[in-house]
């Protein structure tokens, strides 16, 4: 089944105006539970204009009252004559020469900012190898005197969209972990990144 046209805003509008689950929309538009779950709370998606699929003609009211009516049931696209939105395919993401030696940088900013993130997740985002994030979290990487810590989003490492939907797993990890809102006891991966921190 393909995407609704601009997905994150079509998500913002089902939130916003029916009684439709996290999951009912998340599958719809092609997200995590957990990403739908942000937009409620009002932690991503702030300032996106909601985008309406039924004056989009992209699902019919009487579909959304079905899906409503039964947690378990799907919301089905209605065919259109638009091209629908490419996903990326799945696998490393490839990062031009260029860009290459921003990475190092991008690493350190994120082992700083977001330290809930997992080496995987570091991998995706930036296109980097777990060698390569321990030796900028340790200091034993041979550039280490040159790394600044910078932002891969205005790097042009990662979309927003994917640092966004990164943080917001990590985090909804988290809490399945500590139900009772306490942190987790620090893992050996979280000690090295505070450690990290410290020696500066």
């Amino acid at each position: 089944m393909g995407l609704p046209l601009m997905p994150k805003a079509t998500a913002v509008w089902l939130v916003e105006n029916t009684a439709l689950t996290f999951e009912q929309v998340a599958s719809f538009c092609g997200m995590h539970a957990l990403e739908v779950q942000a937009i409620a709370d009002g932690e991503v998606a702030a300032g996106i204009v909601g985008l309406d699929p039924i004056a989009n003609s992209q699902v019919t009211r009487e579909e959304i009252d079905r899906c409503e009516q039964n947690a378990q049931a799907r919301l089905r696209l209605l065919q259109t004559d638009l091209p629908s939105p490419q996903s990326r395919p799945k696998g490393a993401r490839y990062t031009p020469v260029s860009k290459r030696q921003d990475r190092p940088d991008a690493i350190s900013w994120l082992l700083k900012q977001h330290p809930e993130l997992s080496d995987a997740q570091i991998c995706k985002l930036v296109g980097t190898t777990k060698s390569t994030i321990a030796g900028v979290r340790d200091r034993t990487h041979w550039n280490t005197a040159n790394i600044k810590p910078r932002n891969p989003v205005t790097l042009g490492l990662c979309s927003d969209a994917d640092f966004e939907k990164a943080v917001v797993l990590a985090r909804g990890r988290r809490q399945i972990f500590s139900p009772d809102d306490q942190a987790p006891p620090p893992s050996v991966e979280d000690t090295s990144v505070e450690n990290t921190m410290e020696d500066e």
